[in-house]
């Protein structure tokens, strides 16, 4: 009857990295779910972000279906688990990185905006979106528009929309 321990180690949960102009971030802010922390990390390595930033309170990175769901992207892709997400968003902002909040109240399409430069995109809680504290530090509130009766989209499937118009945009800057 084995232990089920293999070994004991220190996780490091930050790792340290400067904004990169030629790419973007991707927040998430207490976000419940495992599966959809995965998908985002997996996303943000398919649509090319320059890392993720997590509030301490997002589930944990290292729960196996996490672990699972990102398919080894959380190897790959930097991330950083902030103790302070709104300072940690100040200091973005700051270094020039525009700061967009994904809200059912955005005053924009996500399309609508140039993703080019550095920029970061908070993806809040499943149920209740992002914070107004957090939400006040952005730049601009924008939207994913929605036909039918839906009132807003699974929290993986937002961030994977926009980031993937970021990447988009990118792309066709370098034609």
């Amino acid at each position: 009857a084995p232990q089920g321990i293999l070994a004991v180690v220190k996780i490091e949960d930050e790792t340290d990295f400067t904004p990169n102009t030629e790419k973007s971030y991707i927040y998430c802010d207490c976000i419940n779910d495992p599966g959809n922390l995965g998908t985002i990390m997996r996303s943000a390595e398919g649509a090319g972000a320059a890392g993720v930033i997590m509030s301490r309170d997002t589930v944990d990175i290292y729960n196996p279906k996490t672990i699972r769901s990102t398919m080894g992207s959380l190897f790959r892709v930097p991330f950083i688990i902030s103790d302070d997400i709104y300072k940690t968003t100040c200091g973005l902002k700051d270094e020039g990185v525009k700061i967009y909040a994904a809200r059912l109240d955005g005053s924009n399409e996500y399309y609508r905006e140039n993703y080019c430069g550095p920029c970061a995109v908070m993806i809040g809680n499943e149920g209740n979106g992002l914070t107004d504290k957090l939400s006040s530090c952005a730049d601009k509130y924008i939207r994913i528009p929605m036909e039918g009766s839906l009132e807003s989209l699974n929290a993986a499937v937002s961030a994977s929309v926009i980031m993937y118009e970021a990447a988009r945009q990118r792309h066709e800057k370098t034609l």
